[in-house]
């Protein structure tokens, strides 16, 4: 399942080794919720290869301007500590599923 987290719980997430993938999201955002049971169908599929987090832009301003996020959904893959790939929009979900394994 994936976790919702702030700035602190963000930078411990991706110093881990391995892939991180994070989902930029508002609540009030409509292509937002319609990518969320989609995300939370591949962090289940895929816990054990990869960790799935969210960031709230409106609560982590900081960490969605470190990253270049101008618009939501904004999904981030992390390999290593290191942004890799960068998916802007709603995407169906092998679309980001093939994506994240590109990096596994």
């Amino acid at each position: 399942m994936a976790k919702i987290v702030n700035s602190n719980e963000f930078k411990e997430a991706i110093k881990e080794e391995g892939v991180v993938v994070v989902d930029f999201f508002a609540t009030w955002c409509g292509p937002c919720k319609m990518l969320a049971p989609i995300f939370e169908e591949l962090s289940n599929e895929m816990e054990e290869k990869t960790q799935f987090i969210k960031v709230d832009v409106d609560q982590s301003v900081d960490i969605a301007r470190e990253y270049g996020v101008q618009s939501i959904p904004t999904m981030a893959i992390i390999k290593n500590g290191q942004p890799v790939e960068t998916m802007v929009g709603f995407l169906p979900k092998d679309v980001i599923k093939s994506n994240i394994e590109n990096y596994l």
